[in-house]
């Protein structure tokens, strides 16, 4: 029996033949969650819902054979926003996805020990909800049988999902949470991005030589773990360098909100010399306005949340006809202009095909891609998914570094890369490079 065969009768021979691109929404519902933006769960919902009856089917990443196990493919998963608050995060990562494979698929497939295996991207919508992720992440894992998952994206989402991924020894990759506890005491789940506690003390360092900065305000969406967590980190680096009456102003807003008037009002008041905003791009589009039209002039900075094309349009123009956000900085993993290489290649075929550059999470999906691929074909294939499951992980953790295309990377023994952060400053409507931080 040739490998493909045997490997499609441990994955599931006789199943209905799925094709090569699926899109389904995270619209499930069990009782031990109500659906409220993005609230963290709970430790006791996630232990309810691992015991809850699934009720549709979302994406995976999966070793399967078609009907009749002539052919066997190694299908990946994507948990994804693609509505939501912000479905930018999960439209670039499925862009890249689709691009990667009809690249691979042209080429006969992935090569595992030897033999060429198809590949198969599913989507999943993971609707920017804490819930929507972990029920993905159990309908993954236990009735889509995956091999590996990619994703959550952000650490509101990666945070929880990890927690199951990690229960049942299935390896995980989020390409962009940069929250120390997605990965934390959690040998099954890795990740492609920079951590926060990185991000902030490199960000606050430029933003005192940049902008001669004395004292800053900070404004951070108190729903979010990412967002809240940044904030934090950046205020204690803030005040260890500066002390502590060097923060004018700690403010917070829900996820929701729509009129930030309070709390830009005292930050004015405050005479802070700039204003840190750890923030998605589609609530920084709210606030920035909003900020300017109460008399804000002074700086502004960001963190990699703020990388998207669709920030420019959303936040709108001035009286002058220029952004809005013209002339802001913010911490990233990567900058297309200038890139050379890999990178360029990626940035060109990526650009020449959706008809805009991509985005720091598109990029970063580009290298986890890859580096669960190398996983697979670094462990091989044996049929036995929790030993192939088991296999990968260990493949992974075994990756001590990977030129990708967002930089070189350095895995420590948590699963986290050390790498560069890099600066960009909006310029023109473009993510201009200003410079690299380590």
């Amino acid at each position: 029996m040739d490998g493909a065969a045997s490997l499609g009768r441990e994955y599931g021979l006789g199943l209905e033949q799925r094709g090569a691109f699926r899109y389904s929404r995270g619209t499930c519902r069990t009782a031990p969650f109500r659906r409220r933006g993005t609230r963290r769960v709970k430790e006791e919902d996630v232990k309810n819902l691992r015991a809850a009856p699934l009720i549709c089917a979302l994406g995976a990443a999966l070793l399967t054979a078609g009907c009749g196990g002539k052919t066997a493919s190694i299908r990946i998963g994507f948990n994804i926003p693609l509505t939501g608050d912000s479905p930018m995060i999960g439209e670039g990562p499925r862009n890249t996805g689709e691009m990667l494979r009809e690249r691979i698929n042209a080429g006969g497939g992935w090569d595992v020990r030897g033999t060429k295996y198809p590949v198969e991207f599913i989507y999943v919508d993971n609707e920017l909800k804490a819930e929507s992720a972990v029920q993905a992440a159990l309908r993954l894992i236990e009735q889509d049988r995956v091999l590996v998952m990619i994703g959550p994206q952000g650490s509101g989402r990666a945070i929880p999902a990890g927690q199951i991924a990690n229960d049942n020894r299935t390896p995980m990759i989020s390409p962009w949470s940069t929250n120390p506890a997605t990965t934390r005491e959690r040998p099954y789940v890795f990740r492609a991005c920079f951590l926060d506690p990185f991000q902030a003390p490199v960000g606050a360092k430029f933003a005192r030589q940049q902008f001669g900065a004395e004292r800053v305000a900070i404004l951070y969406n108190l729903e979010d773990d990412y967002s809240k967590t940044l904030a934090e980190l950046f205020r204690d680096s803030w005040t260890a360098a500066n002390g502590a009456a060097s923060v004018a102003a700690f403010e917070s807003h829900g996820q929701k909100d729509q009129n930030f008037e309070v709390q830009l009002t005292r930050i004015i008041r405050s005479g802070a010399d700039f204003l840190y905003l750890p923030v998605y791009y589609d609530i920084v589009a709210k606030i920035v306005p909003q900020a300017q039209a109460l008399g804000w002039t002074r700086p502004i900075m960001g963190s990699d949340s703020w990388g998207y094309a669709a920030l420019i349009d959303l936040a709108g123009k001035k009286p002058s006809g220029e952004s809005t956000v013209e002339g802001y900085y913010f911490t990233t993993h990567y900058a297309a202009a200038g890139a050379t290489g890999a990178t360029r290649a990626y940035i060109d075929d990526y650009r020449a095909r959706y008809g805009y550059i991509p985005d720091d999470v598109s990029a970063l999906t580009y290298d986890a891609i890859h580096i669960a691929l190398n996983a697979i074909s670094e462990a091989g294939l044996t049929g036995n998914l929790p030993q192939d499951r088991d296999n990968i992980r260990a493949a992974i953790a075994g990756l001590k570094e990977y030129d990708g295309i967002t930089g070189k990377m350095t895995f420590n023994e948590s699963g986290d890369p050390e790498k560069e952060a890099v600066v960009v400053r909006i310029v023109d409507g473009q993510f201009t490079f200003v410079a690299s931080l380590r």
